[in-house]
């Protein structure tokens, strides 16, 4: 059980105080952190790798890259209160955050409704166990895609069965992205951890930052039923490759049964690793309400720019404990990061 899971509600005020007092330096120069405890790097294996070859951007603006500075973590997150609304009203010194297990040396922004750009994109599940939906499951993509994007953000489409396929890499033009959503077809049988841990790591890990992007927020919306029976790599491979790219998983489930199942579990685990959420339908019309509810959510975010105390570029992981100190209000974040390595 995670340590940080028992800390008492005294010792979550306290973590507020001090979030709040670091806030208060904005601007200063912070002292040079303690060094570290060294520790071993979390090997992830590889998986198979990908074969389906990717359409080539149709878009004339370049690839917009992001990268995570050395000794910055940029930490996207939601708040809900206890009827599951949006809260978009709260200060900074309403959150307590630790940082692999420590206040944050220094916090340098945060901000209220935060409306980074986007680098999202939609993975559709295109094995042969969603054939008869599979229809409505484009158009409730299309329609996100016409409600959400702005003129800073960049969307891409892919489908997944064994095999991925890019039917369209990042690009602002929402018909371009309806082409791609048309060119998908159902079939085959079910790749998911492979095809999560090569999208984040070819579309999302890759991002670097420029002068015009400094930051994003990077996102995939995973539309799949859970099932996995194809894959070489496991769930925690493609967790930690989520992690590693710091994106969040949104994922919507494509069964309709009473229960979850293993899947519905799978998506569970993934989504709340990342930060994101998921969402079981009932019916099928519940889709594209559920589109409609990420789209608000990502509308609804702050944003918290700080410096971690003992920070190594080591590769390890470092874990994120964040939290609202009012009572009922529920903040939801990744729930650590990958600290890159020297030289990266």
């Amino acid at each position: 059980m995670n340590p940080l899971n028992s800390i008492s509600n005294f010792h979550r005020l306290a973590l507020s105080a001090v979030l709040f007092s670091a806030t208060v330096a904005l601007g200063q120069t912070p002292a040079d952190p303690a060094p570290a405890k060294p520790s071993s790097e979390q090997a992830t294996p590889q998986p198979a790798p990908q074969t389906a070859q990717p359409t080539a951007p149709q878009d004339e603006a370049q690839p917009f890259v992001f990268k995570a500075r050395a000794n910055l973590v940029n930490l996207v997150f939601t708040v809900t209160d206890k009827e599951g609304h949006f809260r978009k009203d709260l200060k900074r010194e309403n959150f307590g955050l630790l940082d692999n297990g420590r206040p944050p040396l220094q916090v340098l922004g945060f901000t209220q409704q935060t409306d980074l750009p986007l680098r999202i994109g939609i993975m559709l599940d295109t094995s042969s166990s969603v054939r008869t939906r599979f229809k409505f499951e484009q158009d409730s993509a299309l329609d996100f895609f016409l409600e959400l994007l702005k003129p800073r953000d960049r969307a891409f489409v892919e489908g997944f069965d064994v095999q991925i396929a890019l039917t369209q890499d990042y690009t602002g033009n929402v018909d371009l992205l309806n082409q791609g959503i048309r060119k998908l077809r159902p079939g085959g049988g079910t790749a998911l951890y492979d095809s999560l841990y090569n999208t984040c790591k070819t579309q999302m890990e890759t991002l670097q930052a420029t002068a015009e992007f400094p930051d994003v927020r990077k996102v995939i919306i995973l539309v799949s039923d859970g099932e996995d029976d194809y894959s070489r790599s496991d769930k925690s491979d493609a967790i930690k490759e989520c992690q590693r790219a710091e994106t969040s998983v949104y994922a919507i489930s494509t069964d309709t049964s009473p229960t979850r199942g293993r899947g519905g579990e799978t998506l569970k685990a993934i989504a709340d690793a990342t930060g994101g959420q998921v969402f079981y339908p009932v019916k099928l019309e519940d889709m594209a309400v559920f589109f409609k509810n990420i789209e608000e959510e990502l509308r609804s975010q702050y944003s918290l720019e700080y410096r971690p105390a003992e920070f190594k570029a080591d590769g390890s992981f470092r874990s994120i404990y964040l939290q609202s100190t009012i009572r009922g209000f529920h903040v939801r974040a990744r729930t650590g990061y990958f600290a890159p390595k020297a030289g990266q």
